[in-house]
């Protein structure tokens, strides 16, 4: 399994961000790729996921209405667009995997993620 998360970086308040995540090695109708992430003294938090199956989606709380997940013409890409960033937000963002069926499902029942992106809300 392979999972590249890109696009993070620097960026003030109020601000917009895109990520992408590259996924391989896996059967895409067994997990939903979804998007962790771990700020510095935190437990990682899921943040966002989409079902590989209808395409229905989550977002946590403190994200939702800032925030949309969605797959690129291949299936195997999968965005993370994220505004009116906060300062809160900073953290590493991980692409990650969880079985199929839930996507709601908490960090811990992921069970692949990749090296993740940084993202850093400061002005």
């Amino acid at each position: 399994v392979q999972l590249q998360a890109s696009g993070g970086g620097l960026v003030q308040p109020g601000s917009s961000l895109r990520l992408s995540c590259a996924a391989s090695g896996f059967s895409l109708d067994d997990y939903n790729i979804g998007w962790l992430r771990q700020a510095p003294g935190h437990e990682r938090e899921a943040v966002s996921c989409i079902s590989s199956r209808d395409g229905s989606t989550f977002h946590r709380t403190s994200v939702l209405g800032r925030s949309t997940v969605s797959r690129g013409n291949a299936r195997n890409m999968v965005y993370l667009q994220m505004n009116s960033l906060k300062p809160e937000d900073t953290a590493v963002y991980y692409c990650a995997l969880v079985r199929a069926g839930n996507v709601k499902a908490p960090a811990d029942d992921y069970v692949y993620w990749g090296q993740g992106t940084l993202v850093t809300v400061s002005s």
